[in-house]
């Protein structure tokens, strides 16, 4: 059975992105189908009033403007329920995630969907899956006190039912590069596939 990658890229760089480069090997480490989401290229939708309507507005009562309004967060939703692995190539800018990424998110998480609420609380509804975090910065340590972006972009991924997360890191670039890299590399080298 084939194993299905979700790439989603966040960085608004190309050639000279460093979390790109980490997703690229990470992904290559870990084979199978790729379905990559670059948020850059194609930036995601902002919530609208609209789409929260239709949101709560079950199926059956939804009207046809009500279904084209979620068709961005019908594909997101798809992509995450296909794949086995998530990787998340994540720069972090000003001590958070891109702005692409957290319109991501957004559209992501579905009450009924992604998610649900019962008596104990919400329950994520993606289980089973896992995910890699490449995390890039310029001048943030990661998992510092001024990191905001990771534990968020963990907390929200656990909020869907996804816990199998693994951090991979290269930060602090502004200050020492080709280390942070080359440590990142090895433990790309280490993944499990």
């Amino acid at each position: 059975m084939s194993h299905t990658i979700l790439r989603i890229d966040a960085s608004a760089r190309d050639a000279a992105s460093v979390s790109r480069q980490l997703t690229d090997r990470i992904t290559a480490k870990l084979g199978g189908d790729v379905i990559h989401r670059d948020l850059a290229e194609t930036p995601p939708s902002f919530v609208t009033e609209e789409m929260i309507g239709a949101y709560f507005t079950p199926p059956a009562d939804r009207s046809a403007a009500q279904d084209a309004t979620l068709d961005a967060s019908n594909a997101v939703v798809a992509e995450l329920q296909k794949a086995d692995t998530i990787v998340i190539g994540m720069p972090i800018y000003n001590f958070g995630v891109p702005a692409a990424l957290k319109a991501w998110a957004d559209l992501a998480a579905r009450v009924g969907v992604t998610f649900q609420y019962s008596a104990d609380g919400p329950k994520g509804l993606l289980d089973g899956k896992r995910a890699i975090i490449a995390v890039a910065s310029g001048g943030t340590e990661s998992g510092s006190e001024i990191d905001w972006a990771t534990p968020w972009l963990k907390f929200f991924l656990g909020f869907l039912g996804i816990t199998d997360v693994q951090v991979i890191t290269a930060d602090q670039l502004n200050m020492e590069a080709e280390s942070k890299i080359e440590a990142a590399y090895d433990e790309i080298e280490a993944l499990a596939a």
